[in-house]
């Protein structure tokens, strides 16, 4: 082999590795987690960011998701966007309360007249000031995104009062706003990590639970449940988050890419919204549950208002009234 040819494939394969080598070094995976099933909100959120990272960034940036809790209930993934070993998630404020307390402002029962309402809120300044706060608590939130008003099921009997209420016991999430509520109102509420709710409803150990239809639908809860009350007692957000690993390693750009996908994520959940409260009493009618249409929400309301001088110190009654006037 002439000494000058064998120099020239020496050199051409060394620069052909160094640019495999350098592909191989700018991609990168993100792990993303949820608590709830590919084919609810949270999937089509995550489906939604994976797809718009993947195109804005050409491949470089993929999204490995990690759905129904794999990497452990919300708390853990929080601790885990902080430390690091999680890069991505899609989280309910019923779990960011605990680390970012102002969110649970949104919590409040009764605060929100309508969907329309809830996300002219989110998407203004209020919105955006409380998304300013998750870095102060090592975590960085891109966008808001929604699961829907929540209602309540159980296996007893049809709710249509407070009264019928009485001694249910009720899992609700780890979340003192709501506690505080739902014992006003009567029922036994019992805080629990969303992973342990189904295995608590078929051994009887809870009545019954409250979530969006958008939760009841994809977690089939009409399996276990009988009654669903549609008492729309709470608006529940959601929040599209990155470890701040993540974001700070990034350039100006893909963090640019980052926010925009968070927007598709939040955009593709309330599309998801829309979609199955026109299509989930349907479904959850099929499915044998018996729904309760005509609910005194009024009744609901008043007593809940006993309770707000509660939050007005907790989060202060300008805020919580500056929500209750937004138009």
């Amino acid at each position: 082999m002439h000494p000058q040819w064998f120099k020239k494939v020496l050199v051409a394969t060394a620069i052909g590795s160094l640019c495999f080598s350098s592909a191989a070094m700018a991609e990168k995976t993100l792990k993303m987690a949820y608590a709830l099933s590919k084919d609810s909100h949270y999937g089509a959120g995550a489906n939604a960011f994976e797809e718009s990272i993947g195109k804005s960034t050409n491949g470089e940036i993929k999204i490995e998701q990690f759905a129904n809790s794999a990497l452990g209930g919300e708390r853990e993934v929080i601790e885990g966007l902080q430390i690091g070993t999680v890069d991505a998630a899609i989280l309910s404020t019923g779990a960011t309360l605990n680390f970012v307390p102002q969110t649970g402002v949104f919590d409040i029962p009764f605060l929100f007249r309508d969907l329309d309402h809830a996300r002219k809120v989110l998407d203004g300044d209020i919105g955006n000031k409380l998304l300013a706060e998750f870095p102060k608590r090592g975590l960085v939130a891109l966008a808001w995104g929604e699961q829907g008003f929540r209602h309540l099921t159980n296996s007893k009997h049809a709710v249509k009062t407070p009264a019928d209420l009485k001694g249910l016991k009720i899992r609700t999430t780890e979340n003192p706003i709501h506690i505080t509520a739902f014992k006003e109102l009567g029922m036994l509420p019992t805080p629990m990590a969303w992973p342990e709710v189904q295995t608590a409803l078929q051994q009887g150990t809870i009545d019954g639970q409250e979530n969006p239809l958008s939760v009841i639908v994809s977690a089939k809860l009409s399996s276990q449940q009988k009654h669903l009350s549609l008492t729309g007692h709470v608006y529940g957000p959601a929040v599209i988050v990155v470890s701040p690993m993540v974001y700070d390693s990034m350039s100006d750009e893909d963090k640019a890419k980052l926010k925009e996908a968070g927007l598709a994520a939040a955009k593709s959940m309330r599309d998801f919204v829309d979609n199955v409260e026109k299509t989930g009493l349907e479904t959850l009618t099929k499915e044998g549950m018996e729904i309760t249409q005509d609910v005194d929400r009024a009744e609901f309301a008043k007593i809940v208002h006993n309770v707000y001088p509660e939050f007005h110190k907790k989060f202060s009654k300008e805020l919580i009234e500056s929500i209750q006037n937004t138009k």
